[in-house]
């Protein structure tokens, strides 16, 4: 790869260590600034140090319900989301990805409802809506149905060497069954 194909976008600003200009570069962490004659010198800076994440793209004709600023849309540690664009002094956010409500009971404790959730990982597991006062969570899908063993309310689908098979969710029993 060349020099030039480096420098990405330059800017009008100039290197507060040696006068050359700035440019846009992208790393791991986002895009920032560094001056154009490195390796000579090695200033960077950072674009925008935001710790909730970066923004992609401003939402135009869109206002926070909060402070009337404009809304962004972010990037961020557990995917993208919107945001205040005033940010840190407005914490405004709405989730793009809600999470799937099933129309199963929690078996736990009765109240909630189980939502479709996702880890840290990206791994898809199903979890009661009222965390944390409750924290029944299987990885499986859950389906409506009892266990003619135990009788715990909740089966679930696992997937086996021989195809999908419903086993109880109940971790004392876990008993594959019959259909």
């Amino acid at each position: 790869m060349t020099k030039a194909a480096l420098f990405a976008d330059k800017q009008n600003e100039s290197c507060p260590e040696c006068g050359a200009g700035l440019v846009i570069r992208s790393g791991r962490h986002g895009p920032f600034l560094s001056c154009s004659s490195y390796p000579a010198c090695q200033y960077i800076r950072p674009l925008k140090a935001q710790a909730d994440g970066h923004i992609v793209k401003v939402l135009d004709g869109q206002l926070c319900p909060k402070c009337e600023s404009t809304l962004v849309l972010r990037q961020g540690r557990y995917g993208m989301f919107i945001g205040c664009s005033q940010y840190p002094e407005c914490d405004h956010i709405e989730v793009i990805d809600k999470p799937e409500e099933t129309s199963l009971s929690c078996p736990q404790c009765g109240k909630g409802h189980l939502l479709q959730r996702k880890s840290r990982f990206g791994k898809v597991f199903h979890a009661c809506d009222r965390y944390p006062d409750c924290q029944f969570a299987i990885n499986n899908k859950p389906v409506a149905g009892e266990c003619a063993q135990c009788h715990y309310p909740l089966l679930m689908e696992k997937k086996t060497a021989q195809g999908i098979k419903l086993f109880c969710a109940s971790k004392l029993c876990g008993k594959a069954v019959e259909t």
